[in-house]
C-alpha cells in the first residue's frame, strides 16, 4: 500500500506561482507513474499533468501546457507541480495519484493511489 500527501497549496494572485508537493511513502516510488490531477467545485476532476517512472515523458492538459511543470525526485519519493502564471480558473483542490507499473495515463480511473488533496486559490 502507499500513502501519498499533497502540500504547498495555498491563496495566490493571478500571475503568482506555486509550488505542489507529493510525497509518496514506501520504497518503490520509481515503479509509479505519477499524475497531477484537480476538481473545482461544481465541476468533474480533470487532468492537469502526468510523468513517467523515469521522468522521461510528461503530458500537460491543454489548459496548463506552458504554464505547468511536473517533474519528480526519485530519491525523495517525491513529485512536484511547479505552477507559473497562475490564473482565477485554475482555483482548485490539486490531487496526486500513483499508476504502478505503468505509463503516463490522462484518465483518473487509471490510477490506484490518491492523495487527499491540497487547495490552490487564485484570486483576481
Amino acid at each position: 500500500q502507499v500513502q501519498l500527501v499533497e502540500s504547498g497549496g495555498g491563496l495566490v494572485q493571478a500571475g503568482g506561482s506555486l509550488r505542489l508537493s507529493c510525497a509518496a511513502s514506501g520504497r518503490t516510488f520509481s515503479g509509479y507513474a505519477m499524475g497531477w490531477f484537480r476538481q473545482a467545485p461544481g465541476k468533474e476532476r480533470e487532468f492537469v499533468a502526468t510523468i513517467s517512472r523515469s521522468g522521461s515523458t510528461t503530458l500537460y492538459a491543454d489548459s496548463v501546457k506552458g504554464r505547468f511543470t511536473i517533474s519528480r525526485d526519485n530519491n525523495k519519493n517525491t513529485v512536484y507541480l511547479q505552477m507559473n502564471s497562475l490564473k482565477p480558473e485554475d482555483t482548485a483542490v490539486y490531487y496526486c495519484a500513483g499508476r504502478i507499473g505503468a505509463g503516463v495515463s490522462m484518465q483518473g480511473r487509471g490510477y490506484e493511489y490518491w492523495g487527499q488533496g491540497t487547495q490552490v486559490t487564485v484570486s483576481s
